[in-house]
């Protein structure tokens, strides 16, 4: 599986290991969403320094298939289409793609002329509460498969 991982908070008074983290992540600004494999113990590191201020969990086959069809770009600020894919990439369409970067058999932030950082808008009805975990109501931290309800709210 991968990790759908975005950016809650804002920056203002973050602590500068977190800042520093998050810069890595590459989420610069609120509702950003970064792909990213959940086997990687550096990233489940950085996940954790960051807690306080991002959320995250397994993204599934359908909520990627919108994410990228929608909220993915090229350099240049143009869409991801199938021709894209079938050019650029082993896959033949975005469908297939997206299975690819769930099941981590491709990673999406290595693809040739994609951006890596998917810009959200932010979710209709609102964050939770952005000053608790996701355990105590609030939407920080890890979210495990809710994470795609809050995703197609964002799209």
């Amino acid at each position: 599986m991968a990790f759908a991982v975005i950016r809650v908070k804002g920056t203002v008074g973050v602590n500068p290991k977190a800042r520093e983290t998050l810069k890595m992540l590459r989420l610069n600004r609120v509702n950003h969403c970064v792909i990213i494999e959940d086997n990687n113990e550096n990233f489940k590191g950085m996940l954790q320094r960051a807690k306080d201020y991002i959320t995250w969990g397994e993204l599934d086959k359908e909520t990627a298939v919108k994410l990228i069809k929608k909220r993915g770009r090229l350099t240049g600020d143009k869409e991801i289409t199938d021709e894209y894919v079938k050019s650029a990439t082993p896959y033949s369409n975005i469908e297939e793609l997206a299975t690819g970067v769930v099941e981590n058999k491709i990673r999406y932030r290595e693809l040739p002329d994609i951006k890596p950082v998917l810009r959200l808008n932010p979710p209709r009805k609102g964050y939770e509460g952005v000053k608790r975990s996701f355990a105590e109501g609030g939407a920080l931290g890890y979210r495990g498969k809710e994470i795609n309800k809050l995703i197609k709210r964002m799209i």
